[in-house]
């Protein structure tokens, strides 16, 4: 059932960028496993798929360690909090969820130590929801400017979380305004070495999200079902 899934979601990912004229193969497909077992991450990847995100420091770590022997690109996704990046920071293929100049700093000391070079997304709060984590859309710029300076991380591009809505225009609103933080930021302080990633787009949203430029979807109910349990 997983692989089907993914299957069909792929076929609209096709069908959706063919309808923009756009390549198909330009949007990456995160399968979101948080609070699903190893097992489900293993019938995913018989499917071909290998970038699976999750949004809790523990379960990675404890994912990971299951399925050592797997060829996983491993997303982070969820609000990371800085005392968390040692347990992930000589590993984790991309985090997506960067909101603060503090976080960046603490990334910076951590990949400096496991001598690599970290990919991080700057996420924005685009719909401005209290309950969401992200730096404001008004204070994006500044914060893109302080964490592009960082040696040891590689600003890949942006993130953020559509409103949970069936209006499909407010969706697009909360997309557009993140393309448009992308291309100022871009055009303006990040010249010499522009982003490239906007992750925008979870089950309900990624085909509005692809016709808006993004890269990376974060699929997780049409893939998994629906969550029964909540891990903090």
């Amino acid at each position: 059932m997983v692989a089907e899934n993914i299957q069909n979601i792929k076929e609209n990912i096709e069908k959706t960028c063919l309808s923009i004229g756009r390549e198909s193969a330009k949007v990456k497909l995160i399968a979101v496993s948080k609070t699903f077992p190893a097992e489900k991450i293993s019938e995913a990847l018989v499917s071909g798929t290998i970038d699976f995100g999750e949004n809790y420091v523990q379960e990675l770590v404890d994912k990971r360690n299951l399925l050592l022997a797997k060829n996983i690109r491993w997303h982070f996704i969820g609000h990371l909090q800085s005392n968390k990046v040692k347990y992930i920071a000589d590993w984790v293929y991309l985090i997506h969820s960067v909101d603060s100049e503090s976080l960046a700093e603490e990334i910076q000391k951590r990949a400096e130590k496991a001598n690599r070079i970290i990919d991080i997304l700057v996420e924005v709060n685009t719909s401005e929801e209290a309950t969401k984590f992200g730096v404001k859309p008004a204070k994006a710029i500044e914060l893109l400017k302080n964490v592009s300076q960082f040696r040891n991380i590689n600003l890949k591009g942006l993130m953020t979380i559509g409103p949970f809505t069936e209006d499909k225009n407010a969706s697009r609103e909360s997309f557009r305004l993140l393309k448009s933080i992308f291309n100022e930021a871009n055009n303006t302080i990040l010249t010499k070495k522009p982003m490239d990633e906007l992750s925008m787009g979870m089950t309900h949203d990624y085909k509005i999200a692809i016709a808006e430029g993004s890269t990376m979807v974060r699929i997780g109910t049409a893939i998994f079902g629906s969550r029964i349990t909540n891990i903090n």
